[in-house]
């Protein structure tokens, strides 16, 4: 039986080898066609070398997460096949078990491999000769003899035999292969499109139109879409709310989304500074937030830990920011750099010592990711607190279609900021002024009568230092009053949200990136009998309490599922409505939930009585 529009493919090979390139040129030419697509990256931690593959998810119908199983394998190294097993502690087993019954490999023929060598009598192998069809492919050129100049490109000649096995279309992947290489580089995209169809002809050729029982046929566009990843999403929504100035220190996964700022700060009258430290960099976006503009730094967990003492000035300087974006990766210390945790939200509620407002939103795929960047900022201003969006490794790496992102109705609010002529007629300018709402009118450096004083000492309302009780209970209580005020404007539908119907035998929780694997699940539980709903928590600070309480007090089997070993956010749920969540489904082995493993681990609950389910992926 031959399965069109729904197809899972991975490729495998060391860092360095391009499958970078080749995945996504797969994957935009599949959304050109119509089809939509979900892809998502694993690598290590060096820069080049180790082993790093590439999942794509191509379906007819938007996926919101990937599948633990592979249609198609491509391996570009023995690696990929069955690991690394010269180690005491691999890595990994290689992928070779994770091919569906039914589905196929790509590999090198000159590795030699007989079919028993891989253990399996119920998939299909495909060895290709990498290096004879480069050559060939090379020939065209007269490059021929430049061969290890290009070898790499035996990752376009496996790209093309993928094409050419499921029959799709090949011009829009070779449209895709050209964008990469402008300019000087075109000759280039010409190179690689002729390796990747010497790969196509040859897989058709030699094993035949029905080789592979799944096949990819173009259907008409659902209006249109774009390519994104997390970070792209980030970098999008700062540039459209008006960031002027950006900080950061280099640190994965959260360097590419600076770089990618750098890239366009030109165009958009942004500064992008590279600082010696994290610490440099809080304080530096910090400043520049209290002079006027709108700032942000971008980190991860190592880095977040140095910005504490920063975060807390900013916190008690009342300062309009700075926006911090965490891309949560697995801790603690190094801990995994590259993999991906849910495991900083009590930390990030708590850092620094003592005690003053920050908001925090954990937003659940790319697009919540842009829409909850941009209204960061214009928290910012109006609360003047800092505030904090949690994203992880997996948002900030995925790589997926979505309908192209809109900025309508989407209004810069920079708060009670004063203007010139307001401050001109100030003969009493106070920056700390005490009133109902917490919020004082904020003056900026250089305008004529609003000269004011700010400190990390506990201040009076001009901003000088005092250690007056009375001063301090006052202060205190007017800083913590903004969020409780945000919490009173910000609508409960914005901080959480209830996927599918109102009430429901399961109740599954949930919060950032499980978001996808978790909707993606319900419709394999729905098909299976059991009928389940979704509670999205978006917003930590101020918490959605009255919702969450109200969803969950009439619940009849509450689920939580979190990407953290101790379930962190079933125990802030706890602390702030009373209710304990009946049972859990947790990872913490640095990898993401798939939609299979959801369904495995609620089915672990519902049917064999399972308290507590850990999910590795091991």
């Amino acid at each position: 039986m031959t399965v069109v529009n729904s197809f899972t493919w991975m490729i495998g090979g060391p860092q360095g080898s391009g499958i970078n390139s080749v995945a996504e040129n797969f994957a935009k030419g599949c959304m050109r066609g119509g089809l939509h697509v979900f892809a998502n990256i694993e690598y290590h931690s060096n820069i080049k070398g180790e082993h790093s593959y590439y999942r794509l998810r191509i379906e007819e119908k938007e996926p919101r997460s990937h599948v633990d199983w592979v249609d198609l394998l491509v391996a570009l190294d023995k690696e990929t096949l069955f690991g690394d097993l010269n180690k005491v502690h691999p890595t990994h087993q290689g992928h070779r078990h994770e091919v569906s019954p039914g589905g196929g490999i790509i590999y090198d023929s000159s590795l030699k491999l007989q079919p028993e060598s891989f253990g399996r009598d119920d998939i299909k192998l495909f060895p290709l000769p990498y290096l004879d069809l480069l050559i060939e492919g090379l020939k065209e050129f007269g490059k021929e003899r430049e061969l290890s100049k290009y070898q790499v490109m035996v990752n376009t000649i496996a790209l093309g035999a993928s094409l050419g096995l499921v029959d799709y279309n090949f011009d829009l992947a070779a449209a895709a292969i050209r964008e990469g290489f402008t300019g000087r580089k075109a000759a280039l995209g010409d190179m690689n499109v002729s390796a990747a169809k010497h790969g196509y002809d040859y897989a058709q050729k030699t094993f035949g139109p029905d080789a592979l029982p799944v096949k990819l046929r173009t259907q008409r566009l659902s209006g249109q879409r774009m390519m994104i990843r997390g970070v792209q999403a980030v970098g999008i929504a700062k540039l459209k709310a008006g960031c002027g100035f950006q900080t950061y220190y280099p640190i994965t996964p959260a360097t590419d989304e600076s770089e990618y700022l750098e890239s366009h700060q030109k165009d958009y009258n942004m500064i992008v500074v590279q600082t010696e430290d994290e610490i440099a960099a809080i304080n530096m976006a910090t400043g520049a937030a209290h002079a006027g503009l709108r700032s942000s730094t971008s980190t991860s967990g190592p880095g977040f830990s140095l910005m504490s003492e920063g975060l807390g000035w900013a916190g008690i300087t009342e300062a309009p920011g700075p926006v911090i974006i965490l891309y949560q990766r697995a801790g603690p210390a190094t801990g995994l750099p590259t993999r991906t945790e849910q495991a900083d939200l009590r930390f990030v509620l708590h850092a620094a010592h003592g005690e003053f407002p920050r908001m925090v939103i954990a937003p659940g795929d790319s697009v919540e990711t842009y829409y909850d960047t941009f209204d960061a900022f214009n928290y910012a201003d109006r609360y003047q607190v800092p505030v904090i969006v949690m994203v992880d490794k997996f948002i900030a790496s995925t790589y997926r279609d979505v309908p192209v992102i809109s900025g309508d109705g989407m209004k810069v609010d920079r708060g009670n900021m004063l203007r010139d002529e307001d401050v001109a007629k100030l003969t009493d300018y106070r920056r700390y002024q005490l009133n109902e709402l917490g919020i004082s009118p904020r003056a900026i450096p250089g305008q004529k009568g609003g000269i004011f004083w700010t400190t990390g000492d506990e201040h009076d309302e001009y901003g000088h230092i005092t250690e007056a009780a009375e001063v301090r209970v006052k202060m205190m209580r007017k800083r913590m009053r903004k969020i409780e005020l945000a919490g009173e404007v910000i609508p409960d539908a914005k901080k959480a949200t209830i996927h599918g119907p109102k009430t429901a035998p399961v109740t599954l929780v949930g919060w950032g990136s499980t978001k996808g694997a978790i909707l993606d699940a319900m419709d394999d539980l729905r098909a299976e009998g059991t009928e389940a709903n979704f509670l999205q928590i978006r917003y930590v600070n101020p918490f959605p309490e009255k919702l969450v309480y109200n969803v969950l007090s009439t619940a009849r089997h509450k689920i939580m599922i979190e990407n953290n070993y101790s379930a962190q956010m079933a125990g802030i749920i706890r602390e702030k409505t009373g209710i304990a969540v009946d049972n859990k489904i947790v990872k913490f082995d640095g990898r993401p939930f798939s939609q299979n493993e959801v369904v495995e681990g609620i089915g672990d609950i519902l049917k064999n009585g399972m308290k507590e389910v850990t999910v590795s992926h091991a």
